[in-house]
This record gives structure tokens, sequence and C-alpha cells, in this order.
């Protein structure tokens, strides 16, 4: 498919650095943003200030708060919301001159509450039979931006739309690779955020490398036991949006999931986080919930998420988390 324009559904940090790669090349880029205040701010200061400091919008990109004029014309489109918005962003899109035949790339990184349903399983709910992608991996968006050496999958089950958006996406610094396990790159893209926090609670309680090389490869035995249970491949798991993913996330200053659990460590509060991070979202935090819904369904034992889960939404004092996954029954590992 010759791609002319590509719409960006979001005007976060994510979203916006992969708009602002995207119009290297010769195709017309837009970002819809959902605040005709903040649209109006974007257009004429050309710089996201809350989500991307520091990095200049090129003038060759539209930026517009009217989701139909986004979405009109696009042969891609791209959905960059958080994940608890992202159904409702969906459900006004259907009221627009959707173009048909058009890709849509799903880049969000979640499990939506309540129903417990990944991303692109959202968007076929909402949309109906559409071609539909998603994108993840260890990419944090201020290295992406910087044109720092990055890696990331895209996953499909038509191989066609795959290596149509994977050829779109791929630069000298941004190399994508394909996979047809769309359940496994979504569940590796969103519970890594979930280890995340437990990482930074452990960074937050002074421990060390132990502990966080324990956290790493026990979180990911838990992920990839989910995964089987929802019929996703052992492999996807050890691959980039999988494995690659968690250990950034979990090691990054950046990272803002392990620095909510670095801050719950050190004793703050969960809301007085929230307030101090105002309109940044850590998905880890909701999908804390979700993925302990989701073991719960599947019958998958996953105690490290479950005190996550626990910590945020229980009260459990983090201490006494750790004190109880060091003194479960002994195991095989």
């Amino acid at each position: 498919m010759k791609r002319t324009k590509i719409a960006f559904i979001g005007d976060g940090g994510w979203g916006t650095t992969l708009a602002i790669l995207l119009s290297r090349k010769d195709v017309d880029v837009c970002i819809w943003s959902a605040f005709p205040e903040y649209a109006s701010y974007l257009n004429k200061h050309r710089e996201n200030k809350k989500f991307l400091p520091g990095f200049k919008i090129p003038q060759k990109i539209s930026i517009t708060s009217d989701l139909n004029e986004a979405c009109s014309g696009s042969d891609t489109i791209v959905l960059a919301v958080p994940s608890q918005y992202l159904r409702g962003v969906l459900r006004r899109m259907k009221d627009c001159s959707l173009p048909a035949g058009a890709d849509y790339l799903s880049v969000v990184k979640g499990i939506e509450g309540g129903s417990l349903k990944r991303m692109s399983e959202v968007i076929a709910e909402e949309l109906g039979r559409i071609r539909i992608a998603v994108l993840s991996g260890p990419t944090i968006a201020r290295e992406v931006a910087f044109g720092i050496p990055t890696t990331a999958v895209i996953a499909s089950s038509g191989k066609e739309v795959r290596e149509g958006l994977q050829a779109l996406f791929m630069s000298e610094s941004f190399r994508i690779y394909g996979n047809d396990d769309v359940i496994g790159v979504e569940l590796g893209g969103s519970l890594k955020n979930v280890i995340a926090i437990a990482c930074g609670i452990s960074d937050g309680l002074g421990f060390g490398s132990n502990t966080k090389a324990a956290l790493l490869s026990r979180g990911l035995a838990e992920m990839a036991r989910l995964g089987k249970a929802m019929s996703a491949k052992a492999r996807t798991f050890s691959g980039i949006s999988g494995l690659g993913d968690l250990v950034t996330t979990c090691i990054s200053r950046d990272s803002r999931n392990r620095s909510v659990g670095e801050q719950i460590g050190m004793g703050r509060g969960l809301d007085e986080i929230r307030r101090k991070m105002g309109l940044m979202i850590a998905e880890g935090v909701p999908t804390a919930e979700s993925a302990h819904g989701l073991s719960l369904r599947y019958k998958v034992d996953m105690p490290i998420c479950g005190e996550v889960y626990r910590v945020l939404y229980k009260d459990k004092s983090p201490v006494k988390a750790v004190k109880d996954l060091m003194t479960r029954q002994m195991k095989k590992e």
C-alpha cells in the first residue's frame, strides 16, 4: 500500500515521537489532540511541553482537535491514547468519515479495566472488521526522539498489514521486527508495566541488584504463564516485546511505572503520586488490577503481580508484600 496520510490519534509523548519520525518521510502526518486549547498551543509553539518537552514539531505536521479532519483521507490511523480512554475515542471515531481499507495501528499498552480485553480486541469490538496491527517494544519516547538506536515489534495476523507498517516505520535509528503473535506482543507490553512498579518499589525500599534480578526473571515467568493460558506463543516473551521491554521499563530512570513504584517504596501514597504526575499516566497502575483479574479468570499463579495489586489497591505494606513473596511455599523454578 502506498501511504500518503498518517493520522495520530492522541497527542501524548509516544504518539508525538512517532509522528516526528514519520514526518521525515514523504507522507502527510496529522496529530489529533482531544483538547482544542492544547491543539492551538501545539500549532503555535510547535513543542509538546506537557509530554515531550525539548523537541520541535516540524511545521509540515498538521495538528487538529477535529477528529473527523484527522481521520478523513488517512490510509494509516495510529491509535495513541491511554488505554482507559481508548474505547471512548473509538466511539467518537465511528461518527467520522473513516476511510475504507485503512490500516489501524495500536501503540497503546494496557488491558481494559472491567472487560479485561486487550487493546486490539477493544478496537475490533468498536470498529468492526478492519486491518489492525499493534506496535510494542522497549521504546522510551525521549530516546527514540533523540535518534538513539531502538528496536520494536509490529504484530498482526495479516502479513500484508504487518510488512507494510514495518516498512513505513523502519529507519536508521528505529528497527522494526514483524510478529504474528498479537496476543503475546500486547500482553508483554502491558504486563511489564506491573513488574516495573514492583522493581520501583524495590528501589524505593533500598534493595539492590539481586532483588531486581529476581523480580525481572520471576516476573517474566508470570507473564509467560499467563500468555500460554491465553494462547500466546512462549517465544514471544523472550523477545523484544517481552524481555526487551521488561528490562528497559524496569531499569530506566525515565520509566514512569518504575518511578511510581519507587515513590511507593519510599512511603508516598498513590493518590499523592497521581496528583504530582498530573496528565502523565503510568499504565501499570490500572493494568495491575486487570492483571489480577486475568490471573483469576485463567487460574494462573502470578504472585508478583498479585502483590503489586494489593499494595496499590488494598493498602498493603510494601515491606509485608516482599516478606510474603519471599516466604511462600518452596517450589521448583
